[in-house]
């Protein structure tokens, strides 16, 4: 069965959810205001800029987690999904997924925001199959630090590389759908590459290589 793989943010959604996760806390008094803010928008350009050291991004974005118990992030994520999230949702998206739907396709997003952001998002848009950066998980408690590879660059291809022997599945036909240059790696190996409100690196990038260029955007 034809997998429809779909980076998240700024591709189905209008922004970027781990940045605006980021936003949420400081909004909420939960971290230091003008110390996060100043390091979650210099870690954001260092990703747009194609330069994000993944780990040392990590280390910061899920230290909030290990510092608070799970039934009080649990309850700020739900708060977070309708303040932050739900804006963010496009009707072309929603077009886009039932579009692979009702093909028969096996929709899956593929996303470096780690799961505790992401997992609402997946199952708002009805997309059963989620790779995300995994934050460790340890008696109930987050510690703070990754669980395996982050789903990052080269480490989307090696995830699901990962996804696909556990489900003796291939890419034969698959569709792939990101606005990053970041997602090259993974956009050069599906026979369906679609770049998606592309940012400059990646538009050029599809349109050298005839690629298809598209927007989702209202």
């Amino acid at each position: 069965m034809t997998l429809a793989i779909f980076d998240l943010d700024n591709t189905l959604l209008a922004g970027d959810s781990d940045h605006a996760w980021g936003e949420f806390l400081v909004e909420e008094g939960i971290v230091d205001a003008e110390e996060y803010r100043l390091a979650n928008d210099r870690f954001y350009q260092e990703y747009l800029n194609g330069e994000l050291d993944i780990l040392r991004y990590l280390g910061f974005a899920l230290q909030p987690l290990a510092n608070h118990n799970v039934s009080e992030l649990l309850a700020w994520r739900n708060l977070f999904m309708e303040r932050k999230v739900r804006p963010m949702m496009l009707a072309g998206a929603k077009a886009l997924l039932n579009r692979h739907r009702d093909q028969g396709h096996t929709l899956m997003i593929i996303t470096a925001t780690n799961r505790f952001v992401t997992e609402p998002i997946a199952q708002a848009l009805g997309i059963e199959h989620l790779i995300a950066t995994e934050p460790e998980l340890v008696n109930g408690h987050y510690t703070g630090e990754v669980a395996g590879t982050p789903s990052f660059q080269d480490g989307k291809v090696t995830r699901l590389n990962d996804w696909l022997n556990a489900h003796k599945r291939t890419l034969e036909g698959a569709w792939f759908y990101s606005d990053s240059h970041n997602d090259l790696p993974l956009l050069k190996l599906v026979d369906n590459p679609v770049a998606v409100d592309p940012d400059p690196t990646l538009e050029k990038y599809a349109r050298d290589n005839g690629w298809k260029v598209m927007s989702l955007r209202d």
